[in-house]
């Protein structure tokens, strides 16, 4: 067996970011999962790359704001390495504006996005003659539209990414040990471990349920309205979610529950009532203590690393996720904003 640089433990949208970025810097690199690929939460279907609004600016928002600039040019690379379709689209969000405060408000951050995200993308307040596809309804006639938001189809997406890292020279496995620096980026499983360990809650799972439905409207941006994501992939299907359960029984069951979010749907997008529910899904994501991605030195396992909670933003985090490990695991380099150190948790 060739001699590895990195273990990658955890073959989700972090495992294999990580992977990613450490081949290319030149290491050797094994990514074990006995789940597969996307077999936790990873392998949903909702996809909606949204950023943080533009107003009391920090750390993890300007991370994910590095991380959602980057994507574009990222998922293009990884699929011409994959050769197959990654699902990636930077096709902005559509948000109806209820009330007058609500415009204000919107025109506002309007303003502060021009400053804070220097001219890469913007936050607009348009009438709903700008936009294309299907509108929920707006009690003003205006939307909020930003340039930044992007969609992507979870499962398809880290399919296209361990191609690319097949490709690319890497390894994928269900199993073997560790050789060279081991990065353990097992979601829900480890931070329940580490739960257990300090006799405290470091992290849990929150269950989330979504539906695909088909229908066509790949072109449109995705909507954010009545709490509820609709967001439309590149296949001709929309997805659909969901909820945030921090109780629940079976962790992947469906219910009531996200019926209540197709509901929400229908309302306020009548046009998808009759479309074709292709699949309901439910999984377990990873929320740490501090709500926001867990990146450093290992907590439990000496000289390991761990790379985890991406919770609902682990892909549009995903890309600077894997530089920022990569520098620390092959350099040294630690350049993680100090909220997303593991004893922030702790």
């Amino acid at each position: 067996m060739a001699r590895m640089d990195v273990t990658v433990r955890g073959a989700g949208i972090f495992g294999l970011s990580v992977a990613w970025a450490c081949l290319e810097k030149g290491a050797r690199v094994r990514v074990i999962d006995p789940k597969g690929v996307g077999g936790g939460a990873s392998g949903g279907i909702v996809g909606a790359l949204a950023p943080h609004v533009p107003e009391n600016w920090n750390e993890k928002k300007e991370f994910q704001f590095q991380s959602l600039i980057a994507a574009e040019d990222f998922w293009k690379n990884v699929g011409n390495w994959a050769e197959i379709e990654t699902g990636y689209a930077r096709t902005g969000r559509v948000q109806p504006l209820a009330d007058e405060a609500a415009v204000a408000l919107a025109r506002a951050r309007a303003e502060s996005a021009k400053e804070l995200w220097r001219g890469a993308a913007q936050w607009q307040v348009v009438s709903g003659d700008a936009l294309n596809g299907p509108l929920p309804e707006s009690a003003t006639g205006l939307y909020i539209f930003d340039t930044l938001s992007a969609r992507m189809f979870p499962r398809q997406a880290c399919k296209a990414l361990a191609a690319a890292v097949v490709a690319r020279g890497g390894e994928m496995a269900a199993d073997g040990a560790e050789a060279g620096q081991t990065v353990w980026a097992t979601g829900v499983h480890d931070l329940l471990r580490l739960s257990q360990h300090f006799g405290k809650p470091v992290g849990n799972a929150v269950k989330g349920q979504g539906a695909l439905l088909a229908f066509d409207m790949r072109d449109a941006p995705q909507i954010f309205a009545n709490t509820v994501h609709i967001v439309p992939h590149w296949n001709g299907t929309v997805a659909i979610g969901s909820t945030s359960e921090r109780a629940f029984d079976d962790a992947s069951s469906t219910d009531g529950q996200l019926e209540a979010v197709l509901e929400k749907a229908y309302t306020a997008v009548p046009a998808l009532r009759a479309a074709r529910v292709i699949e309901r899904w439910a999984g377990l994501r990873p929320r740490t203590k501090s709500r926001a991605p867990m990146l450093g030195h290992h907590p439990l396992q000496e000289g390991a690393y761990i790379a985890n909670g991406g919770f609902k933003i682990g892909f549009g985090m995903a890309v600077e996720v894997g530089r920022v490990m990569a520098a620390l695991v092959l350099d040294g380099t630690d350049t993680i904003p100090a909220e997303f150190a593991p004893e922030a948790s702790l």
